[in-house]
């Protein structure tokens, strides 16, 4: 508080990006913990059950795992698509037809879960690439002080120079501590979300087929 107007703008505006940074960092782990954890018990449980509608109460009991939200999706999309076609054709199912259309569900689903666990990401990405030039711009502003303090005095004293600097080296220190946090927390949560889309794609297509497989055997 014993800088300029303008140093106090530059710190206050990093402050909050490292506090939505931060905020967003502990979201992000607590929402990958859940996921992990809902995924893997969905599952085991996927693995073990025999009937799709058993599946599809379970998943939806489980609204952070991504692989049941796909198999809620699908199978909803499935069993919809599928009375249509036997009220329109009754005791002929066109499979191919119900394969197609399981299949867009799932994808759609997919992309749906993509993205949502992206979400918040680009603030991240825009913290770390941004906060650096923002406390350059302090820096900068710092000095310039420092030198309109010495063309001002007349004099290069340290009493002149110093309290400029001091403000360049705050502004470029705050800078930093708000990028590097969120440059690593993005790197971090991008490999976690990358394994995971792939893991939900696998099981979007092992879905599918078990899907018009299975409604099938049903109707």
């Amino acid at each position: 508080w014993q800088t300029g107007a303008m140093a106090r703008a530059v710190l206050l505006i990093l402050l909050g990006f490292s506090v939505v940074s931060w905020a967003i960092i502990g979201y992000k782990i607590r929402l990958l913990r859940q996921v992990r954890r809902e995924s893997g018990n969905f599952l085991e449980f996927y693995d073990e059950a025999n009937s799709l509608s058993a599946i599809y109460s379970t998943g939806k009991r489980m609204p952070q795992s991504p692989l049941a939200r796909v198999f809620v999706a699908g199978y909803a999309e499935g069993l919809k698509k599928t009375k249509v076609l036997l009220s329109s054709n009754p005791g002929t199912l066109d499979r191919e037809f119900l394969r197609d259309e399981v299949r867009k569900s799932l994808s759609r689903a997919v992309q749906r879960e993509v993205n949502h666990l992206e979400r918040a990401l680009t603030f991240l990405a825009t913290t770390g690439s941004t906060t650096p030039f923002i406390g350059l711009f302090g820096t900068v502003w710092g000095v310039m002080n420092s030198f309109r303090g010495i063309g001002v005095k007349g004099s290069a004293h340290i009493g002149v120079v110093a309290p400029g600097i001091s403000e360049a080296l705050i502004a470029t220190a705050a800078g930093l501590a708000a990028a590097i946090p969120a440059v690593i927390a993005y790197n971090y949560f991008l490999h976690r979300i990358q394994g995971i889309t792939a893991e939900v794609e696998n099981f979007s297509a092992e879905v599918s087929i078990r899907l018009v497989r299975e409604l099938e055997q049903e109707h």
